[in-house]
């Protein structure tokens, strides 16, 4: 039977500004990414969104971005590659914090944003977050789009590594994401979305904006959960999956 991992990037909010509908998501999801601090979330929502997920039985990862609330951690930034390492191994060992004081452990890393879309591209900054992550647990699935340099440094590095396809963002020819500024980026259209995803996880394949049909390895399905309609876009999507004979568990189930 197929298998797909299906997460969604939470815990956004931050003092009295709110992001998303975390608690409805978590009905539909089986892995939750939350934000540690530097482009969304705050010390009391990084708890409470860790108490929430492990309350449903969703696995719980951190999501670690460039220090940019401002700008949502959706900007460029440069960083040397001891920058990236900290940045990310903070963020990490925050959140883990959050963890294991409500009883539990992390069980994956997502990169966030812009920090995830030059990752994927640029060796060097993929292989200083894949450090950090290796360092801090080399026991952690290690999320990364598939077919990038986050995959493939992670997996020099030894990492177990999840390959990631995106259920609401449109893709290039080469395999990478959209730009948000473009339009088209996003999938609004919940049957357009669904249509993906089969194709995806069960052919192995996305078609680009061009119309060429790029290859992808699926373990894991990202749904945004800052998206409008993001609790109807993950119940359709797993309601979808699941009829079509694909089992929707987190990557750690028997």
């Amino acid at each position: 039977m197929p298998r797909i991992d299906l997460n969604c990037d939470m815990g956004e909010s931050f003092g009295a500004w709110h992001m998303g509908n975390d608690e409805a998501v978590l009905e539909h999801v089986t892995s939750a990414n939350v934000a540690c601090g530097f482009h969304a979330g705050d010390p009391r929502t990084m708890r409470a969104t860790v108490k929430a997920a492990l309350a449903k039985g969703v696995a719980v990862g951190a999501h670690p971005g460039f220090a940019d609330l401002q700008g949502f951690g959706r900007r460029p930034m440069t960083l040397s590659g001891s920058e990236a390492y900290e940045t990310v191994l903070y963020q990490v060992g925050a959140l883990a914090g959050f963890a294991r004081a409500a009883g539990a452990r992390l069980s994956h890393v997502k990169a966030h944003g812009m920090l995830y879309n030059m990752a994927a591209k640029d060796a060097g900054l993929a292989e200083a977050i894949v450090q950090a992550v290796h360092d801090f647990d080399r026991e952690l699935v290690f999320f990364g789009l598939a077919g990038s340099e986050l995959v493939r440094a992670a997996r020099k590095a030894g990492l177990r590594t999840a390959s990631e396809v995106f259920a609401d963002r449109s893709y290039q020819d080469d395999g990478s994401l959209t730009p948000r500024a473009q339009p088209g980026a996003m999938i609004e259209d919940v049957e357009a979305s669904i249509a993906q995803v089969k194709r995806m996880v069960l052919e192995g394949l996305v078609r680009s904006v061009s119309g060429k049909d790029v290859p992808v390895e699926a373990d894991t399905l990202c749904i945004h959960g800052d998206q409008p309609g993001a609790v109807a876009f993950a119940r359709r999507i797993r309601d979808e999956l699941q009829r079509a004979g694909v089992e929707v568990a987190p990557l750690g189930a028997a």
